[in-house]
């Protein structure tokens, strides 16, 4: 046979979409030419391919060698073509039968000895239904612990080009899906724990109205008083993912340059960047399109500490994503989307110097640098967050306060998870996700609120999207209480929540 095809894949956002390589062998001088968009990883697979060959004992066949990725007006990037092509060179020459390709899926990148190494974003082609893909896939054993949490999954894991030629002439047999390498209860030990910090009780049920209800909130108070340490401990009150929001999360990771491991799996992610980021690093955007901080924090919680020291465009990127829960990214070849369904927790100083407002030490910023400095925050992204809350130092003047004894972050857990449980057995979703009919529906209130809820909005000039999200807030803390119907002092406390900080 001088023609082969064998089937591989390739990933556009969190989408599979199949990849036929199709290799040819003619007569005339010796050459290797890969088609089909190769990018520079693809291309370099020649001679990663021709030594693996030669390394496990096969015979590179001396021709005209044509491999065409097809589809061809697609793009193709990265090592996970290696072993197809490898095994479309040894099918076309005669050294491996072809009667079997067509019931697999091949995806391994190959070190030159003919060893397979692990690829990214093979966890998408597993999560495919079997009315869309009924072949098995053969993927490196390297890969095992990207895809083990998939359950049912049709394939089979290999170490080498060797193994899998054995298998595919029935020699040897490749490893099955392993069993579970994860622990749906998996131990949030080692994280802080709300119960190490004293005071702040303020801050502290604001953060939890927030995580209840998958609310943005914006922490602003002087150094020291544990903004950093606070958002460190969200994720011991977070609730764990079920088992299609953990698929969904895994396979936005599995496209970047750290997959989740299996003890990863059930924790909603924290991404915690630092301020130097840049647009394309938050939303995606690179060469391979490659998700951003907002996909990978998807399902869970992103951190911006110091938020005005954030670039402008940056800061103002964050605004459509926060309304859609969703990127999309384009370029002149192709266009995908991610989900980006994330909890925006973000921290800032009042002032440049940190102490605007404190006895001691006094603030040492002019006017111009505060308003400068909490100018850098647009109105339109101040309106997106639904909860902003001011930090004071609590020692030594508030020791009444600091004595309390805290709830740890297990007995905070149990309310959000009660709260979390009465929002999705009432409309599938969680309250800042409410838009709508099911915003009217859910978050209706009886004429004395609506009256005190208007008379608010006009005397605080705020917006349509803002009075929304006050609604959204007042219906977490009615649920927070165990409470059907939205009363006064829940809507009252979302307004507190509102104020957004001074400027100037």
């Amino acid at each position: 046979m001088s023609l082969s095809i064998i089937h591989s894949g390739a990933v556009l956002g969190v989408r599979p979409l199949p990849v036929i390589v199709e290799t040819h062998l003619s007569n005339g001088l010796p050459s290797f030419s890969i088609v089909g968009l190769p990018e520079a990883a693809v291309r370099e697979s020649k001679e990663r391919v021709r030594s693996a060959l030669i390394n496990s004992g096969f015979d590179f066949p001396m021709g005209r060698i044509t491999v065409n990725l097809a589809p061809a007006d697609m793009p193709k990037a990265g090592g996970r073509y290696d072993l197809a092509i490898a095994l479309g060179i040894l099918a076309a020459s005669g050294q491996l039968s072809g009667a079997q390709l067509e019931s697999y899926e091949f995806y391994g990148e190959l070190a030159l000895s003919g060893d397979l190494r692990e690829v990214p974003g093979l966890l998408p082609m597993a999560l495919q239904s079997p009315s869309e893909n009924k072949r098995c896939l053969v993927v490196p054993l390297a890969s095992a612990a990207q895809l083990a949490c998939v359950k049912a999954l049709n394939a089979r894991y290999a170490t080498s080009l060797v193994t899998v030629v054995d298998f595919l002439k029935g020699q040897g047999d490749l490893d099955p899906p392993p069993g579970n390498l994860f622990d749906e209860a998996q131990s949030l030990g080692g994280l802080p724990d709300f119960s190490e910090l004293k005071g702040q009780i303020a801050a502290r049920r604001a953060l939890e109205v927030a995580v209840s209800g998958g609310h943005n909130i914006l922490m602003e108070g002087p150094p020291g008083v544990g903004k950093t340490f606070m958002a460190s401990c969200l994720p011991g009150i977070v609730p764990v993912l079920d088992d299609g929001e953990a698929l969904e999360v895994a396979a936005v990771h599995s496209l970047s340059d750290r997959p989740r491991g299996p003890e990863e799996w059930y924790m909603p992610p924290l991404r915690s960047p630092h301020h130097s980021l840049s647009v394309p690093a938050l939303l995606g955007g690179t060469a391979q399109l490659k998700p951003g901080e907002i996909s990978l924090a998807h399902g869970g919680i992103l951190f911006l500490d110091e938020l005005p020291e954030f670039d402008r465009r940056v800061l103002e990127s964050l605004r459509e994503p926060l309304e859609s829960g969703k990127i999309y990214l384009s370029r002149a070849q192709r266009k995908v989307a991610y989900p980006a369904r994330f909890m925006l927790v973000a921290a800032m100083n009042p002032c440049p110097c940190g102490y605007w407002g404190q006895q001691t030490p006094a603030c040492r910023c002019t006017p111009h640098q505060r308003q400068r400095y909490r100018g850098k925050l647009s109105g339109p992204l101040l309106d997106r967050i639904d909860l902003h809350i001011k930090l004071q130092a609590d020692m030594p003047v508030n020791r009444a306060a600091i004595n309390v004894q805290p709830d740890s972050s297990a007995t905070i857990l149990g309310r959000v998870g009660r709260a979390r449980k009465i929002q999705r057995s009432r409309c599938g979703k969680l309250n800042a996700e409410l838009e709508g009919v099911a915003l009217d529906t859910f978050c209706g209130l009886a004429p004395e609120s609506e009256k005190q809820l208007d008379q608010a909005v006009t005397r605080l000039n705020l917006s349509l999207r803002a009075r929304n999200r006050v609604l959204r807030v007042a219906r977490t803390l009615a649920d927070l209480d165990e409470s059907q119907p939205v009363e006064l002092h829940h809507v009252l406390e979302a307004l507190a929540y509102r104020l957004p900080p001074e400027r100037g």
